[in-house]
């Protein structure tokens, strides 16, 4: 019972002036209790931490070989003079050159095969966020006022949508599609495609403008998209559009969720490693129109009130010619996937309410869901990107688990901002990143970004990470050798991250969709 209660959360609602009934007159007021994130910074599974040293290892075991290799080469060298050595290699060079020739050619094999083996490095050069046309601003009263015209929605059903809104940390110049506030119906294959268009190749314009090769030279195009999958696909949407070669590796994913965005981040990474000398671009969105939910069930209005419309396009190379150009380079990538427990699995739900309108049912253990899967995340990522002092402290903790029982003592939880210069959080809602923020004890400098992402645009889903780096490059905060970290989560349940490392310092962009506002930024609630 102890343990439900740490879960929970309270907070008191001003209801207003209540206008009937015995109280007319009067302030109402209500207690609202919530299910906070699970306090993971205090409990942690080791089989996580063992699943990190696990990829740790395996991706640096030459690490503990080749110390040895040199210090038991550098015993039998230095026990010889200069010349007691130069006499040895000139006889034995001179009398067994089969020898010699022998050992230079499995030296020359040996370096050939690791770096033949070895992963390829992966560059981002570049990438772009849409940023809708002004005629599609839409302030929260302006939502509720033209939801209200519409006449889908009874008026139980837009007061509960303005008290989310009034608590969403979404701020008054988000976009909307204008096919919404129609009186017929917007979720339909032809609005789908209509949005589809104007945020994909509104993203890939910019992106080929900022980088400058052509759509032919794409060698791999990977796209995801939760909701809208039409037929053909939207990967051959853009195909069609650029005219893109017809040898292209295409990819289209969805029903993944917020999330996917990495997931198609790690399809492309392996299609480069695959593929030498070639380009991938990788289009992250989600259409809202499509998603557009006009019944009566609260748990399916509330994606209605967060999810704005937004997308990105993102360039990746492996060829060593553009290391100069990129602006940065891919480090890990780790993803978690809770959908074999059933309450992760139907935690975010498409179905039909009993009315017959589709839309997405949110469950009200979201949070704690979400809190699980982040820790599962967290955990196997820290060994790959700590530094080694916590590092020490880490194994430490595994190896005293492992002796003694875990219920000996809490693992010692290290500070990720010591592994991380910037933080992308997907900006799913406020009370998310509050508890984020609490959990990982993050300052609010590491937070802004994903709030003010929040506050400008709103949950653009997948693509959310890229406008809070986009904003991070507009205040000029990125400098060489920083590391930054993306974080996503989504239906499945699924919780993937990112790391990066900045080949350069990143000036102003003259693209980018915070210039026009970025004075008023970072906003003060």
């Amino acid at each position: 019972m102890a343990r439900e209660r740490d879960l929970l959360s309270t907070e008191i609602v001003n209801r207003g002036i209540e206008s009937s009934g015995p109280n007319a007159g009067s302030l109402t007021f209500s207690v609202r209790v919530r299910r906070r994130l699970p306090d993971f910074l205090q409990s942690v599974n080791l089989k996580y931490v063992r699943l990190g040293y696990h990829y740790l290892i395996n991706h640096a075991i030459y690490l503990a070989t080749i110390p040895v290799l040199v210090l038991v080469f550098s015993a039998e060298v230095g026990s010889l003079s200069r010349e007691e050595l130069w006499r040895k290699l000139w006889e034995d060079a001179r009398y067994d050159l089969a020898t010699v020739l022998a050992f230079f050619g499995v030296l020359v094999f040996t370096l050939s095969v690791y770096f033949m083996s070895r992963p390829r490095s992966i560059y981002l050069v570049d990438f772009a966020c849409y940023k809708p046309h002004d005629d599609l601003k839409v302030t929260k009263d302006q939502f509720i006022d033209m939801a209200r015209r519409t006449g889908k929605f009874d008026e139980a059903s837009l007061e509960f949508q303005k008290r989310i809104l009034h608590s969403s940390g979404i701020g008054d110049e988000t976009y909307i599609p204008k096919a919404i506030m129609a009186q017929e119906n917007c979720a339909t294959m032809k609005e789908g495609r209509a949005e589809a268009s104007t945020v994909m190749f509104g993203a890939l314009d910019e992106l080929f403008e900022k980088t400058r090769i052509r759509p032919k030279d794409v060698g791999v195009l990977v796209v995801n998209c939760s909701i809208f999958n039409p037929t053909p696909s939207l990967s051959a949407m853009i195909i069609n559009h650029y005219k893109m070669r017809g040898n292209i590796l295409s990819y289209n994913l969805g029903g993944m969720g917020c999330s996917a965005g990495i997931i198609a981040m790690d399809l492309a990474r392996d299609m480069l490693q695959a593929n030498p000398n070639s380009y991938a671009v990788v289009v992250s969105t989600e259409m809202v129109g499509y998603n557009w939910y006009s019944g009566k069930d609260r748990s399916m209005l509330i994606p209605n009130c967060f999810f704005r419309m937004g997308c990105s396009a993102i360039l990746m190379s492996n060829r060593r010619r553009d290391y100069t150009r990129s602006k940065y380079r891919l480090e890990h990538i780790v993803r978690t996937h809770k959908g074999a427990d059933d309450r992760s699995f139907r935690c975010i739900y498409q179905e039909e309410d009993e009315e017959k309108h589709k839309g997405l049912k949110v469950s009200k253990d979201l949070v704690e869901i979400g809190g699980e899967a982040l820790k599962a995340n967290i955990t196997t990522l820290g060994p790959l990107v700590l530094p080694f002092s916590e590092q020490l402290l880490f194994f430490a903790t595994l190896v005293w688990g492992y002796l003694f029982g875990s219920n000996r003592g809490h693992p010692y939880i290290p500070d990720y901002k010591l592994a991380f210069e910037h933080f992308c959080v997907h900006a799913a809602s406020k009370t998310v990143l509050d508890e984020l923020q609490r959990n990982l004890e993050l300052s609010d400098e590491n937070v802004e970004a994903s709030r003010m992402t929040l506050h400008r645009f709103g949950n653009t889903s997948s693509s959310s990470i890229w406008y809070e780096l986009a904003y991070l490059e507009a205040k000029e905060k990125v400098r060489r050798g920083d590391r930054v970290w993306q974080l996503s989560f989504g239906s499945g349940f699924k919780c993937n991250s990112v790391v990066w490392k900045a080949m350069r310092r990143v000036k102003k962009p003259a693209r980018n969709p915070w210039l026009d506002c970025l004075d008023r930024y970072p906003f003060q609630a």
